[in-house]
């Protein structure tokens, strides 16, 4: 039997409880997706990593025509020469030299929180600027231009692609014009006065095997990197809070030395808030047991992965004592997440600061009713998150 995508899924913040029976029964699934195309979704942390860590799965079908792409989306040669090249500006000390700049970012919004009186709202007033902010920076942004530069950015990210509004699809696309725009003066004006920033590190990057970035590249990659960072580490930040909330220990990431505290709420938030584009099969492939055909669409699905029994013991049960059992939720392979270390810093940073902040912080509805976007082509999560303190 074919399902429809999506499934009903009771709990924003967890699975569906379809994932978990396909998963013991069909782990590789035949699925309608929203917009009536067949595909395959997968279930299981094994047939996860074999689709994500293969390289006869892509990012587009076999033939298809790249002309113009100039982002991380796509594959081949030409895919790793541009991940070989940004990822030397990704470098761990260009992570860390944000590190100063968050803390000082969550501090003086935690502090603005806290003058306005005793509740917030945790996506408009902590997590929204806090991500662009951090965009921002890495990118040298000027304070004057800011307030635009999120505002192109928050209308990108949160575009409905499936919604058939002609309209909102207008705006959506005009505003990443302009992004692109804005893009092209931002790197001429670095080229002329470079700074300590990630973007200068981009335009500075050349060596003799890959060459440099030309301006489309850089320009691609400035517009990707905003559209994927900004909502995911928003999200992310907003449902890493909830479930420590939930399950009453946000106070235990102030001890968290070793990480693990961080590294379950990652495993747990992983597809919740978002999972792979769709994969292509670039040739006849078999997973799990199932023949996936030469053309055929894959969907992943890493909140199903990461809830995998197979792979965690009692997997919908919050666990800091686990060891040594790599979550996927920043992906795996050609493709795995290029912000996951930026990501670790900002989850953990904002995490930490509202605990230390903010002691008595709690939500203000049920999870249930906290309102959740419309799942977007990278990213989904709340559209609010009512709290006190």
């Amino acid at each position: 039997m074919t399902r429809r995508l999506p499934f009903t899924q009771p709990d924003p913040t967890a699975p569906p409880p379809a994932y978990a029976e396909l998963r013991a029964s069909c782990p590789v699934a035949r699925v309608t997706t929203p917009d009536g195309a067949p595909a395959w979704l997968i279930t299981s942390y094994h047939a996860a990593g074999t689709v994500l860590g293969d390289s006869r799965f892509g990012m587009a079908p076999a033939g298809a025509d790249s002309t113009g792409n100039d982002t991380l989306f796509q594959d081949g040669p030409t895919h790793t020469r541009l991940r070989r090249l940004v990822t030397k500006a990704f470098t761990p000390g260009s992570i860390e030299a944000l590190r100063p700049f968050i803390e000082r970012h969550c501090a003086e919004l935690v502090k603005a929180m806290r003058a306005n009186g005793t509740a917030a709202d945790l996506v408009d007033d902590f997590a929204a600027p806090l991500s662009m902010a951090v965009i921002s920076e890495m990118f040298g942004v000027t304070l004057a231009d800011r307030e635009r530069f999120s505002e192109l950015a928050e209308i990108v990210s949160t575009a409905d692609l499936h919604s058939g509004d002609e309209h909102a699809l207008a705006v959506a696309r005009k505003a990443w014009q302009e992004l692109g725009l804005y893009s092209a003066r931002l790197i001429s004006a670095k080229r002329e006065t470079p700074g300590t920033d990630v973007l200068s590190g981009l335009i500075a990057i050349r060596d003799d095997e890959d060459g440099r970035l030309s301006d489309a590249e850089l320009i691609g990659m400035v517009s990707t990197l905003v559209l994927a960072g900004y909502q995911t580490a928003r999200n992310a930040i907003c449902v890493a809070t909830i479930d420590l909330l939930d399950e009453g220990r946000l106070h235990e990431v102030l001890t968290d030395e070793s990480g693990a505290v961080l590294d379950e709420v990652l495993r747990r938030l992983g597809g919740t808030v978002g999972n792979p584009l769709a994969r292509w099969a670039h040739e006849d492939i078999e997973v799990a047991g199932t023949r996936i055909a030469k053309g055929e669409q894959v969907l992943v699905r890493l909140d199903a992965a990461n809830r995998d029994p197979a792979r965690f013991a009692e997997p919908d049960e919050f666990r800091a004592d686990r060891t040594a059992l790599p979550h996927m939720s920043f992906g795996r392979g050609a493709h795995h997440c290029l912000g996951a270390s930026l990501a670790k810093v900002e989850v953990g940073v904002a995490l930490r600061t509202l605990a230390a902040e903010l002691p008595g912080l709690r939500l203000t509805l049920p999870i249930t009713e906290i309102p959740w976007t419309a799942a977007t082509a990278i990213d989904r999560g709340p559209e609010s998150v009512p709290v006190t303190w």
